[in-house]
């Protein structure tokens, strides 16, 4: 196992000689920061990955070829595995409860219509029963509905009930499938982050017991959808950050030792070419914000993120001004490869809808320009524009104006700590009916609350203080690029505080959160080269929280699937007033 604590290239820009006493590193020593003995540059740019060690395949007996080889491939077999049983309990009983449970009575039916007529229909109030009556049978309603959120994440649930029908199954079947591959890319990109297969399927491992992620995969919502591009953009510009660092450690001198040395020129000078993982990142940051608008929140920050990263790079090089030569190199290319791109994703999206009808009989205001609107500013634009853009201008009124009380609205402040969960669904069956054992003394309970795991949040908000710390004292990327994620997804909410919001859009930033705690998981377990005790005491305390979180999941799995329970159980699962 190994640790996140003293790993390489732990900061951006270590200074080349020791800091003299004046310096903020020195003023810094007294929080904990400590400079690290010099290595080489190219080390520094491109870390080595840790080895795993083969001494426990050795002690289960394993063959020394078969134990090489899965050695060899454990950086794929480890997150395979931690994917498959995030999979299997994803998938288990996804049909139930057969009904339209929550905002499912929205973006289930949307999706129908999309994959249908391209756009979204206005569905009869109190249709739900005879959706789940009828199924794929029903007939489509006429007219268009005015919906407040992008497409993408409903084609995306349809693409479940065009595969298996309108059922619950059918529009739960992609959410699940996004559900256990973001386990699967958390896990890689937990391994690129702390150069650690341990730590990488340590975080997977904390994703696939978490509730609210859990409880998400199995809900046709569009934060789930959000979550995983997301989570796939920051991916990317990892997968970038390493190659652009790869490319600038070759181009730097090698002296007659074949020690790498940094080179002021190259650093300042050196164009980073065509960099593929940018423009998948703008891909993917244009589905995210072409799910739900927040998603624009989320590209601001990781952009600038990207940009303090060659920043970095080109510091730990040599640069004597890496943020001038970041400018004049960089922050084109980045924008170029990345928010153009984003907004055309954004545009592709609405396609169905552009294609409509504008004569009336297409999506809702599709033909706005031809009619209301046919004397505004800007005439020579194209109609669909004209009308996609004064859409979105009433979407955005709707958004910024939401405060219509709701039972389970919640303040961002309360997030962080399972402060109110929302409750999808709540059935009361009597005994011997809806799984309800018949010896019960009361009635039952049967409910789906999107809750977060609440030993793996509490101690999330504890490592995020940890990472923070790491960030901003020990100059550690790795920790401000977890925090650069839950800020991305959290922070922005603050500004609507007096908007209707809900708990369950912190799913976006569950998997940093999972990164955040693995890194403190790891500071526990003891940095390479700790004495034997503190390994054995490190790994008994982080095995004993881990194992607890664990415990914590299976305990309230019955109310993460909608298990009838006796209704004591119920109360006892309740820990706090504000979850009823």
């Amino acid at each position: 196992m190994t640790s996140t604590a003293s790993s390489p290239d732990t900061r951006e820009g270590q200074a080349a000689e020791e800091p003299p006493p004046s310096s903020w590193q020195h003023r810094l020593r007294r929080f904990g920061y400590a400079a690290r003995p010099r290595e080489d540059v190219r080390t520094r740019l491109v870390p080595p990955y840790a080895e795993p060690g083969s001494r426990i395949w050795a002690a289960l007996g394993v063959p020394r070829d078969a134990s090489q080889w899965l050695v060899r491939w454990s950086g794929w077999l480890g997150p395979l595995g931690v994917a498959l049983v995030a999979g299997l309990l994803r998938f288990w009983n996804l049909g139930s409860p057969k009904a339209v449970i929550f905002d499912e009575t929205y973006y289930a039916k949307d999706a129908w219509a999309l994959i249908h007529k391209g756009y979204e229909l206005s569905w009869p109030d109190k249709v739900n029963d005879a959706v789940i009556e009828q199924g794929s049978g029903i007939a489509l309603p006429t007219d268009p509905a005015y919906v407040v959120h992008p497409p993408v994440g409903k084609y995306v649930i349809g693409v479940g009930e065009w595969l298996f029908g309108f059922d619950p199954f059918g529009w739960r079947f992609m959410t699940a499938v996004l559900g256990t591959l973001s386990v699967l890319m958390l896990c890689r990109i937990g391994r690129r982050l702390f150069r650690s297969t341990f730590l990488g399927c340590l975080a997977g491992a904390l994703l696939t017991v978490d509730g609210l992620h859990f409880v998400m995969s199995r809900t046709a919502l569009l934060d789930q959808v959000l979550m995983f591009f997301v989570l796939a953009a920051f991916g990317c510009l990892l997968v970038d950050r390493d190659r652009a660092r790869a490319r600038l450690a070759a181009a730097l001198p090698v002296d007659e030792d074949g020690v790498t040395r940094p080179d002021a020129y190259v650093a300042q000078t050196l164009r980073l070419g065509w960099r593929p993982w940018r423009w998948a990142a703008g891909v993917c940051l244009g589905l995210a914000f072409a799910t739900k608008w927040n998603g624009l929140y989320i590209m601001v920050f990781f952009c600038l993120m990207t940009v303090l990263w060659d920043a970095g790079a080109r510091r730990v090089a040599g640069a004597d001004r890496p943020y001038t030569a970041a400018l004049k190199r960089d922050v084109l290319p980045a924008f170029v490869t990345t928010v153009p791109v984003a907004f055309g994703t954004y545009l592709l999206s609405w396609l169905g809808w552009i294609l409509s009808p504008s004569d009336g009989s297409g999506g809702y205001y599709r033909d706005w320009a031809a009619t209301a609107g046919k004397h505004t500013d800007w005439p020579w634009l194209p109609d669909w524009l004209r009308s996609l853009w004064h859409y979105e201008n009433k979407v955005y009124d709707f958004h910024v104006g939401l405060s219509s009380p709701h039972t389970y609205q919640s303040n961002p402040w309360s997030w962080i700590v399972d402060g109110r969960p929302v409750s999808y669904f709540y059935e009361s069956p009597m005994p011997g009916r809806d799984g309800c054992p018949a010896d019960t003394k009361e009635k039952c309970a049967r409910e789906v609350l999107a809750l977060g795991t609440p030993l793996l949040w509490w101690a999330a908000a504890a490592a995020l203080l940890y990472v923070l710390w790491r960030w901003f004292f020990r100059r550690d990327w790795r920790a401000g690029a977890i925090v650069c994620g839950i800020a991305a997804g959290y922070l922005p909410w603050f500004m609507y505080q007096e908007r209707t919001i809900f708990y369950f859009y912190a799913v976006v930033f569950v998997p940093f959160l999972c990164l955040g705690l693995a890194m403190l998981l790891g500071a526990i377990l003891g940095p390479p080269g700790s004495s034997e005790r503190r390994r054995v005491a490190g790994a008994a305390a982080a095995g004993v929280l881990v194992l607890l979180i664990f415990w914590n999941f299976i305990y309230f799995w019955p109310i993460y699937t909608g298990q009838a329970i006796p209704i004591d159980s119920w109360r006892s699962r309740m820990w706090l007033d504000t979850w009823v």
